[in-house]
């Protein structure tokens, strides 16, 4: 059985900014790093300079579902942390979802 789980301490974040792979594009930055585990943990930050709270959930609820609708695909064993830019604040979900894609498939993350 595959699971995600969340990132939540600042140790955890730092340990896949400091060890992981990074690609971007306009909208996000992935950090990737190998865990060991039999499930992938996912973390997403977005900093104020996106915008005010409302606009920062958002940002991150959009995120997460892109993540969730290409999770079947994703290789179990991964830290992942996605990083929102600033014109992803007025991003649409579609825009949103195909830049998780094509970041973890230039990640080498998908199993297709």
């Amino acid at each position: 059985m595959k699971f995600t789980e969340s990132l939540k301490k600042t140790c955890q974040f730092r340990t896949v900014y400091s060890g992981g792979k990074s690609c971007a594009d306009r909208f996000l930055v992935l950090y990737a790093l190998k865990n060991d585990m039999d499930g992938n943990r996912l973390g997403v930050s977005v900093s104020r300079k996106v915008g005010k709270s409302v606009t920062r959930s958002r940002v991150t609820r959009l995120i997460r579902e892109g993540y969730r609708l290409c999770e079947g695909f994703v290789a179990p064993g991964c830290d992942l942390v996605f990083v929102a830019r600033k014109p992803a604040a007025g991003a649409e979900f579609e825009e949103i979802r195909l830049s998780v894609y094509s970041l973890m498939k230039r990640q080498r993350l998908l199993r297709l």
